[in-house]
């Protein structure tokens, strides 16, 4: 299985100066590819641009949303890192149930046969303890 790190930076605001680059949609374009060639060297592949809200403190008490446009990159990890992290994963255990010696184990309950024209054999238990009233009528 491939394993992928990432890496999420705002995107440029503002573009570079360049002898070829005249107008502003030229300067961020040279932004942009400056520093998607930077991470590409990096090892880094671009996957996407989002813009995502953020809230922001405004005075002392109130908030604001504001919206941020990131990029998002991310690059293989290399397959001696993420094998031995993989073996290091221990498998969930199932649960173990510990019985207390000072309590009885409980009982199962008997099997309901539907259909069956006699009731399920075993003895009966109360369902609880008789109040003492009661029982002295």
């Amino acid at each position: 299985m491939q394993r992928f790190e990432f890496k999420v930076i705002p995107a440029p605001r503002r573009g570079e100066k360049s002898r070829g680059a005249k107008t502003t949609e030229e300067r961020f374009a040279l932004a942009l590819t400056n520093l998607m060639n930077r991470l590409g060297a990096e090892g880094w592949d671009y996957v996407r641009a989002d813009v995502l809200p953020c809230d922001e403190r405004s005075g002392l008490t109130g908030t604001k949303t504001s919206f941020q446009n990131m990029l998002v990159f991310r690059r293989a990890l290399p397959a001696a890192a993420a094998a031995p992290q993989a073996e290091a994963e221990p498998k969930p255990a199932l649960p173990v149930l510990v019985a207390d010696a000072a309590e009885p184990a409980p009982q199962p309950l008997p099997a309901l046969r539907l259909g069956a024209a006699e009731p399920p054999s075993g003895p009966s238990k109360p369902i609880g303890p008789a109040k003492p009233e009661l029982a002295a009528e």
